[in-house]
């Protein structure tokens, strides 16, 4: 099974320093290692090529963001399954050998992701994509090891293999032949949740998307949008409403998108009150953006078969901030 490793790098020198290593450390007898490279205009490239001669670098022309990012240069590689990973992301002993083995064993897995735990404090998962995620009823995303910014220390609870909804694209495999059907990700998005309509989509036509605890890698997050920026918060809540459009099952469209608007409004009350007026205001460019896009989304909605069962739980806001419900776990 022919793995390709695929980082995406734009003027990312000092992650290669500190990350590249691990990956070809562990990662060279089972897999060929590629730089996806964004235009960048620092001097990455003459690193790898000097450091790393054995990475193959692919150029992009121009920094088309994570999803035209990892489209263009995945259509010059050969590989049955693609790893795409951010450049700052350590991996550790051992991490690929359980997540190809999956892949041999079910030709219906389509999608897998590993235990992604928090660089910064190893004892936690981290925010993207944890012990792997889900979406509740009105499309909001969340992980089982984190729900909200409650991210919980990992004590091998998570140290299994199951079917989740999404996989974090911090780290996420995929068979290429999918992918390949897909047409990639949504160009539309940029960056952010377009991993999680990829693996909604994948759904849709019957495969899998499953976690794989068995194997371990460390996230920093928030290398190239902090938290804290208006425009992270932006592209979370605009994706996440044009994911609800593209993929919310008929019976549940209006219902959804309407208590969207008015759920997102809350959370803009809030920012307010927290006195981040910054961020309430990206959300309502979130919105103005969303409605320039709607009919755009709705057509593509059109050709895409549904998955009519998506939910886990029914409002993750609700069990969080009413119910007190801070852990996957808890939640009913």
């Amino acid at each position: 099974m022919k793995t390709a490793i695929v980082i995406l790098n734009w003027n990312g020198k000092k992650l290669l320093e500190q990350f590249l290593p691990s990956i070809v450390k562990f990662s060279s007898d089972e897999a060929e290692i590629y730089v996806a490279d964004n235009a960048s205009d620092d001097d990455s490239i003459s690193y790898i090529k000097n450091a790393f001669p054995s990475v193959k670098i692919v150029k992009n022309i121009e920094n088309g963001g994570y999803a035209q990012g990892y489209n263009d240069a995945l259509k010059k590689i050969d590989a049955d399954i693609y790893c795409l990973i951010n450049s700052d992301v350590e991996v550790t002993q051992n991490w690929l050998s359980p997540i190809l083995d999956v892949f041999k064993s079910d030709e219906n897995t389509a999608i897998i992701q590993p235990k992604i735990l928090d660089f910064k404090d190893k004892t936690k998962f981290e925010y993207a994509g944890a012990a792997g995620g889900f979406i509740d009823l009105y499309g909001y995303p969340y992980c089982r090891g984190r729900v909200f910014n409650d991210l919980e220390k990992d004590s091998n609870q998570y140290n299994d293999i199951s079917e989740i909804f999404w996989a974090s694209g911090a780290c996420l495999f995929i068979r290429s032949k999918i992918y390949c059907k897909l047409n990639g990700f949504d160009e539309d998005y940029f960056a952010h949740q377009e991993e999680i309509d990829l693996c909604w989509r994948t759904q849709n036509i019957g495969y899998k998307v499953k976690y794989v605890g068995s194997s371990t890698v460390y996230h920093v997050g928030g290398a190239t949008l902090q938290e804290t920026n208006p425009q992270k918060t932006f592209l979370n809540f605009r994706n996440s409403l044009l994911n609800v459009v593209k993929n919310v099952p008929k019976k549940w469209f209006l219902f959804v998108v309407f208590s969207r608007l008015l759920l997102d409004g809350i959370a803009g009350i809030k920012f307010i009150l927290e006195l981040r007026p910054i961020h309430t205001w990206a959300i309502v460019k979130a919105h103005f953006s969303f409605y320039k896009n709607f009919f755009k989304f709705l057509k593509k909605r059109k050709v895409l078969q549904k998955k009519s069962d998506y939910n886990l739980h029914t409002s993750i806001v609700w069990q969080y901030f009413v119910m007190g419900r801070k852990k996957f776990t808890d939640l009913k």
